[in-house]
């Protein structure tokens, strides 16, 4: 996670565990950190969801609802500073049943 991320993240979660939610969320997370920005948020957002340490019905709901609402904002100029992140190419769907159907072979010892 980059360090911006993980900044927008942490005051994130301070502001749903304080007890904020919607507008008033936004705003703490602007003021705890001034570089987050939509898609930071968003970013964010979809970590605490996922992250297994975070239970609070309330503090989720208000998280999400933040996603949702900040998901389709027309994207800034400071959105693109982002650490560019790798993505490997999925191998293709004949070459994936190819080799399977060989493995197949060699398990049973048909051929």
């Amino acid at each position: 996670m980059g360090d911006k991320i993980k900044k927008t993240y942490k005051a994130l979660l301070k502001g749903a565990q304080s007890g904020l939610s919607d507008d008033a969320l936004y705003n703490f997370i602007c003021d705890e950190y001034p570089k987050a920005t939509s898609k930071r948020i968003v970013k964010a957002s979809l970590l605490a969801l996922s992250d297994p340490h975070v239970k609070d019905e309330n503090v989720l709901n208000a998280i999400y609802a933040l996603a949702i609402k900040h998901r389709l904002d027309p994207a800034s100029p400071e959105d693109g500073e982002d650490e560019p992140q790798t993505f490997t190419k999925a191998p293709r769907a004949d070459a994936l049943e190819s080799d399977v159907d060989s493995q197949l072979l060699d398990a049973t010892g048909d051929a």
